[in-house]
């Protein structure tokens, strides 16, 4: 396919169109930053009629997409004021999704984030590991626009049955120079509990985009999106006793099984992560004993 990736050049971004383009894929990096060449065109998102022009054609290069990913964004909360990020985060969306829907494009696959679940969880979530079955619990105004994305999302795909949006809550991303950093939060269970100890990394990102690009059915659906285990070396099971021990556990917890539960990406995308930071620290794969 011929897919446009906005925000190509960001952490996630990177490795998205690198995955993409070693599936075979024509990619495209749409934002304001970038290397100048045929994969690149530097786009304003807030502008609507550079997005639509954009993704209607460009010059020589191309006569439109077959889908978007949409990664571009302000990246979390604290990052700008809070009425520059709803300003920009959603107009930015709402001008991606309209903007394709006018090009005619029928598979949009987008960054949600795993804060809609209740971070940074200063009140417990309602069970463990938390899924996507729970309404929403945005707790800032970043998590908000997410969710209002969420909704818009639900929407578009009504009114055209035949438009799929799959929204990615990705955890947060990781690299792996980002793995030297994790020995330090086993000193204390709640330096990393705003996001129940989770992680994603960026080459698993990107093969969530990958399977919501080939699976992704018409419609909209949202998936939890983290690595299958922990930042920590402790058990999953003695964290969650430690930091939620008034909050229900609802399965037997593997050792180091992510508390954000990927079972739905599994089972309707076949997202299988590949990459644990375990890896890049070989004396830390046995944990300690709690």
């Amino acid at each position: 396919m011929r897919v446009a990736v906005t925000g190509g050049s960001g952490k996630l971004g990177r490795s998205v169109v690198r995955r993409l383009s070693g599936d075979g894929h024509e990619v495209i990096n749409l934002d304001r930053t970038g290397t100048r060449g045929h994969g690149y065109a530097e786009v304003e998102l807030r502008n609507y009629g550079q997005v639509v022009d954009v993704l209607l054609g460009l010059e020589d290069r191309h006569e439109g997409f077959d889908a978007v990913v949409h990664l571009a964004a302000i990246p979390a909360p604290g990052h700008a004021p809070d009425a520059a990020t709803f300003e920009h985060n959603m107009q930015a969306t709402y001008n991606v999704f309209q903007g394709a829907r006018r090009a005619g494009i029928k598979k949009i696959v987008y960054a949600s984030s795993e804060t809609v679940l209740g971070l940074p969880f200063d009140v417990g979530p309602p069970y463990l590991p938390v899924d996507e079955e729970y309404p929403a619990r945005p707790e800032s105004t970043y998590s908000l626009v997410k969710h209002l994305e969420e909704q818009m999302a639900i929407q578009f795909t009504r009114w055209d049955p035949e438009l799929s949006i799959t929204g990615l809550r990705f955890s947060n991303v990781m690299d792996p120079e980002d793995y030297e950093e994790f020995p330090g939060f086993d000193a204390d269970a709640t330096l990393r509990k705003w996001n129940l100890w989770g992680y994603i990394d960026g080459r698993d990102g990107a093969q969530a985009v990958a399977r919501a690009l080939e699976h992704g059915a018409p419609g909209f659906e949202a998936f939890i999106i983290a690595n299958a285990d922990t930042v920590m070396s402790r058990t999953s099971a003695s964290l969650a006793a430690e930091v939620f021990p008034a909050v229900p556990v609802v399965k037997e917890l593997g050792r180091h099984e992510s508390l954000l539960s990927i079972a739905k990406a599994q089972r309707l995308l076949g997202y299988a992560p590949e990459h644990s930071w375990r890896n890049y620290h070989p004396l830390r794969t046995t944990p300690t004993e709690d």
